[in-house]
């Protein structure tokens, strides 16, 4: 974690009384998406409240040895350049296979149109290139780790 997101984090967690700071199950720092602009539009979205949902590969994380993210998890969520633009924390997470995603989740994505034809195109055309990239598969069938976020800190203005 930079220093500049580092500094970030730590204004935020100092206004949590110290146990809750220990509670905190996994703290990381991201962007969402894999370019510049739909980066820059989800941390606009999450920013904004109206993103309040993301989905990923299971099989990535599998790949990449990396734990799920659990109920409690803060992410400082960044701009492409990786600055700080606000903190969300988990609030639920589940697996579901890519075809059993439900209209609400997507919508509660907040990207596109809000629909669920929107999020279903976008996310196939996304996964299949993802999946390419990191040696993983993606069908209709894959399994996604489904994340529900509230946003719990703003960037200071």
């Amino acid at each position: 974690m930079s220093p500049l997101v580092q500094a970030y984090l730590d204004k935020y967690l100092a206004t949590l009384p110290k146990q809750e700071v220990s509670a905190i199950p996994q703290i990381t720092a991201e962007y969402y998406c894999a370019d510049e602009y739909n980066a820059n539009e989800c941390a606009r979205l999450i920013d904004a409240g109206v993103k309040r949902a993301s989905c990923s590969l299971k099989s990535a994380y599998d790949i990449e040895q990396e734990p799920l993210p659990v109920e409690g998890r803060l992410t400082v969520v960044l701009n492409w350049k990786e600055e700080p633009i606000c903190i969300i924390k988990v609030n639920q997470v589940e697996l579901c296979p890519f075809n059993k995603v439900t209209p609400e989740f997507a919508a509660k994505e907040g990207e596109g149109d809000l629909s669920y034809q929107w999020w279903y195109d976008a996310h196939v055309e996304f996964f299949t290139q993802y999946a390419a990239e990191v040696g993983a598969e993606f069908n209709l069938e894959s399994e996604l780790v489904l994340e529900h976020f509230d946003k719990v800190f703003p960037v200071e203005k």
